[in-house]
């Protein structure tokens, strides 16, 4: 193994930290394009629907926009941790690694389980469903209502696009990436400047509470899951850090620059929201970016929202695509997950059997709907899983001392702490108000158990 990719060894006990595979993929994507992974990955149509809730459940202006900076906070918080472990263990595969070093090999199988099934395949499954809907409806007002085209085939056809996409190369996936997120956050940029600069808003609307709601922290709890939802992705650079040059000074810096540059875009979009309209008209509003351009600008800018909600979800499915079957390369070099899956093609390429494996996956769901039922609980597994990886920080800190640390989570243990504890409250809210989707969520996990077993259970330590 070459020295450059080996990881630092701690004593548990008597037993070393498993060491990684050689990675075969070959480092080269800039700092850049991992910053412009994790943006694409993390807006989607969260931030285009969430407020409506907020603006229902909560009724403050202000108190929304302090929900959305804490949620900021909070994925910072998490973008920090994983910043060191990326630094410390710059592996593509993301929080299958960090689990796997902290934890043991059943820990990270099970998470990469859950990213299969739930965090990238159904998430991807819904996006591209997502997008054929806004893009439908984008073709009948510009009056293309002759085309024979429905939902679950324009899903389908995005879908497959990406992949080949993303199956050329990371070259070309990179360059595709980069100009979607480029496009959308100018798009995003534009509706920000322009509702400031030439809307019709009204900076009164920010002191406009709802009185008929009244404020608790069980609501406030349960909106911030809804926000922590359209902040998820902040951790989407870490799955392909072993494609990253320079992990060390790079990773860091796409993971918490990246996570910075979409907190503040995700708070100057939520104040034009409301200096379009006043927090009662936007209660209960799931289209809530539509109807604050309509305010701002006029019944046209509904066009325009469309276009920027079809660019927002092709983007993010795309960081998906990417960043998703780097977890199940991960799993098949530790050989717990077919062998196949790790078959990279070319110097520069991608691990093209991972990806394709993956949209398959994302195809069965969109043709069978079953997604719609995995999405539901997605939130309770992903937020599992994210603070576990955070609290691999303080585990590796105490039984991996001497492991190299380029980069160092500060102030520690505060951050890591901070991160794990709202995580681990607000999957206990969602677990008392949804225990349906809850256990669903611990089902799909334990599903992965057989397949566990099936895989290599009985293979003591990673392959070298």
């Amino acid at each position: 193994m070459r020295s450059a990719e080996k990881t630092a060894f701690a004593e548990f006990g008597k037993a070393p930290v498993p060491t990684p595979r050689a990675q075969s993929i070959v480092r080269s994507v800039t700092g850049f394009t991992a910053a412009c992974v994790l943006v694409s990955n993390v807006i989607g149509t969260g931030i285009f629907t969430t407020t409506g809730f907020l603006a229902r459940d909560i009724g403050d202006p202000s108190l929304i926009l302090l929900l959305w900076v804490i949620g900021g906070a909070l994925s910072l918080a998490g973008a920090l941790s994983y910043s060191e472990l990326g630094a410390a263990m710059p592996h593509v595969g993301g929080e299958y690694v960090y689990i796997r070093e902290a934890y043991g090999r059943m820990a990270a199988f099970l998470s990469g389980w859950a990213s299969f099934t739930v965090g990238f395949g159904a998430a991807l499954a819904a996006s591209v469903m997502g997008f054929s809907s806004y893009c439908l409806a984008l073709f009948r007002e510009l009056g293309f209502t002759a085309l024979p085209l429905n939902d679950k085939s324009v899903a389908l056809v995005a879908l497959w696009g990406l992949t080949v996409v993303h199956t050329a190369g990371v070259g070309v996936g990179g360059l595709v990436q980069r100009v979607l997120t480029a496009v959308k956050v100018g798009a995003i940029g534009v509706l920000i400047v322009a509702g400031f600069g030439g809307g019709h808003g009204n900076w009164g609307n920010l002191g406009i509470t709802n009185l008929d709601t009244q404020f608790s922290l069980s609501k406030a709890a349960v909106s911030l899951i809804f926000i922590t939802f359209a902040y998820s992705g902040w951790n989407a650079a870490g799955y392909i850090a072993g494609e990253i040059i320079n992990p060390v000074r790079n990773l860091p810096k796409a993971m918490v620059g990246g996570t910075v540059f979409v907190s503040i875009l995700y708070v100057a979009l939520n104040v034009v929201y409301l200096y379009a309209l006043p927090v009662t008209e936007l209660q209960g509003v799931v289209e809530v970016a539509e109807k604050a351009a309509v305010g701002l600008f006029g019944p046209r800018a509904a066009l325009f929202v469309t276009v920027l909600l079809c660019l927002s979800i092709l983007g993010s499915a795309s960081a998906m695509i990417w960043a998703g079957p780097r977890v199940y390369y991960a799993m098949a070099e530790d050989g717990v997950f077919p062998t196949i899956v790790s078959h990279v093609r070319g110097a520069y390429g991608a691990p093209v059997k991972a990806i394709i494996l993956q949209s398959f996956w994302a195809t069965l769901l969109v043709v069978t709907g079953t997604f719609e039922q995995l999405v539901v609980y997605a939130g309770f597994v992903l937020a599992l899983f994210s603070s576990v990886a955070v609290g691999s920080v303080i585990v590796l800190r105490w039984r991996a001392p001497q492991m190299q640390r380029p980069f160092r989570v500060r102030p520690y243990p505060l951050v890591p702490l901070i991160f794990v504890v709202v995580s681990t409250a607000t999957m206990v809210w969602t677990l008392i108000g949804r225990p349906v989707e809850s256990l669903l969520g611990v089902a799909t996990v334990l599903s992965g158990l057989p397949a566990y077993f099936f895989f290599g259970a009985s293979k003591k330590t990673v392959p070298q």
